[in-house]
């Protein structure tokens, strides 16, 4: 699921959904850079956790 991210699209973190909607900023290899909405910037390890992605656009 994750090889499929890029720049831009909304994500959210199933393992922290307090987190809110979070924009793709990087994805190198197994890292991924997403800045969320109510946590900031965080670097996730592909490997370990499989981002959902927001198909509607909504935030929060």
């Amino acid at each position: 699921m994750n090889d499929i991210l890029e720049p831009g699209m909304l994500v959210r973190h199933p393992g922290a959904p307090e987190w809110g909607t979070g924009q793709v900023q990087s994805r190198i290899g197994d890292r991924i850079t997403v800045n969320f909405a109510d946590a900031g910037k965080r670097v996730i390890d592909a490997r370990r956790i499989g981002l959902e992605i927001v198909t509607n656009g909504a935030a929060g």
